[in-house]
């Protein structure tokens, strides 16, 4: 079954030891949920700072996870720095929540 994910990066960082890989997943898997809901929040209060504050922040995690949503992170910066409604972003949060919600139900599963 494809998942959503990929550890190649995860496993070039860890050196072969899976303890290590377990650690970041388990990371990943803890701090991941509080940072969407907030991320989600900033968005639905129209508050863009803390859109991309929390946008921003999760990007790295997506990259190390070969997570393919750096379209949807990009968009999602691009509109926290104007006045745009939320309407206009609506689409990408989707996209990131729901492949986010699927990513984090394999990892669990997995590990």
């Amino acid at each position: 079954m494809l998942k959503h994910y990929n550890l190649v990066k995860v496993r070039e960082i860890s050196g072969g030891d899976e303890s290590f890989v377990s650690i970041i997943v388990e990371t990943f898997l803890k701090e991941i949920p509080p940072d969407l809901e907030a991320m989600q929040n900033a968005i639905a209060n129209n508050n863009h700072k803390m859109a991309y504050q929390f946008t921003h922040k999760i990007k790295p995690n997506l990259d190390m996870f070969g997570i393919d949503l750096l379209k949807q992170i990009k968009a999602m910066e691009k509109w926290s720095n104007t006045d745009k409604p939320t309407s206009d972003i609506q689409s990408q949060l989707d996209d990131i929540t729901n492949t986010l919600t699927i990513v984090l139900q394999e990892l669990k599963e997995d590990f």
